[in-house]
């Protein structure tokens, strides 16, 4: 643990600021990932479809990983004041909608839950005789998947393949835009490249989604194309491209993987609990490891301090899915997903909030910048 924090200190000033963002970011990177590897053995609560939402993976992805890159190259021009500020305003922000969700839902549920334990209770007929309801094993009992079958079933290869492609595409840019000098005419080439490959995949399931809404609507099928219960026209699907492009800017900006804004974001436009945890865990993995492998680059990687800390948050990621799941599974409240992704973003607020507030103060009585730094010289 002594080398830990000697690897910390030999960053110092505003480098100390990126390798906490960098840590941070691996910290959600061990913890999506063993989320998704719990997921991918889940099925759906209600339908026979995977949990995980490849429609939406793919329309958020390749924008929250532009968002991403450029957020990154923000955290090394903004001051940590400024950060720390975003972090407070975007983390309560959040955290009051999806509170608000939560409160929403819990209401319904207890309403679905009223209606169930009526249709349960015996009644009494016109004729004064006892009614039972008995339920019966249908006579073709429901096959029942294993955990391979699950796995198999719940990822989709080629929409997982496309991923793969945007996230080894703009792995290839941050390797090649390493090796050229910062703010030269080659560097900004490279970096804009990354906006035809994120428009390019969004625009292609955005087209998809808009095609198939398209459909339905003119032969009166109402139901929906994915999980989220909006209707994908072309204003619709531009908000999403700006969500994700912002949701990627924070999340590379205050290290956060974008996740934060993901999640209440798919809960925001309908989409069932379990399948939004799912699909935001599936994205952040993508996104998340994008920017470790950002700040790896940029020198500020204090490697044993943050397997560590990915080895913790693995283990967490893991046994928190669990027991939720279980948690959901006895008291039939999905809603509790919403509450605790509430509660992890309220105190993340808080701790980072207080953090951020006491460096601050000691920067101020250091008499060290707290300006914006120059992005050319300090790449």
């Amino acid at each position: 643990m002594a080398g830990f924090g000697a690897e910390l200190e030999t960053c110092g000033g505003d480098g100390d600021r990126i390798s906490r963002l960098c840590l941070r970011d691996r910290m959600i990177m061990g913890a999506s990932t063993s989320s998704v590897w719990y997921n991918l053995r889940v099925a759906h609560p209600t339908k026979d479809v995977p949990i995980i939402d490849h429609d939406l993976a793919l329309l958020f992805q390749p924008m929250l990983m532009l968002g991403i890159t450029v957020g990154v190259a923000l955290s090394v021009v903004f001051p940590y004041w400024l950060i720390t500020v975003l972090i407070i305003i975007l983390f309560i922000g959040t955290s009051s909608r999806s509170f608000f969700k939560g409160i929403e839902m819990w209401k319904e549920e207890t309403i679905l839950k009223k209606e169930f334990a009526k249709q349960c209770e015996t009644v009494v007929n016109s004729r004064g005789e006892l009614l039972i309801d008995v339920e019966y094993d249908p006579l073709i009992p429901k096959e029942q998947k294993t955990a391979l079958e699950l796995m198999c079933f719940n990822l989709r290869w080629k929409r997982t393949s496309i991923l793969l492609v945007v996230w080894i595409s703009f792995l290839i840019l941050q390797v090649v835009k390493n090796d050229v000098a910062v703010c030269s005419n080659w560097y900004w080439l490279i970096f804009s490249l990354q906006f035809p490959i994120a428009i390019g995949v969004f625009g292609y399931e955005a087209r998809k989604l808009y095609k198939e809404h398209k459909k339905r609507m003119e032969t009166g099928n109402l139901e929906h194309i994915c999980e989220a219960s909006i209707g994908w026209t072309g204003t619709h699907l531009a908000f999403c491209a700006l969500c994700g492009i912002v949701g990627g800017t924070v999340g590379g900006l205050l290290g956060s993987g974008g996740g934060f804004v993901l999640g209440p974001l798919l809960l925001e436009i309908g989409v069932v609990p379990q399948v939004a945890s799912a699909t935001a865990t599936f994205v952040m993995m993508f996104s998340s490891s994008l920017s470790v492998v950002e700040f790896y680059l940029l020198n500020r990687f204090p490697i044993p301090y943050a397997l560590y800390l990915t080895s913790v948050s693995v283990l967490a990621g893991f046994w928190g899915q669990f027991f939720v799941r279980k948690m959901i599974t006895i008291l039939r409240r999905a809603s509790l997903i919403v509450f605790i992704l509430s509660g992890v973003i309220f105190a993340s607020a808080i701790t980072m909030g207080i953090v951020g507030i006491t460096k601050s103060i000691t920067m101020i009585q250091n008499h060290e910048f707290m300006g914006f730094l120059d992005f050319c010289s300090s790449g």
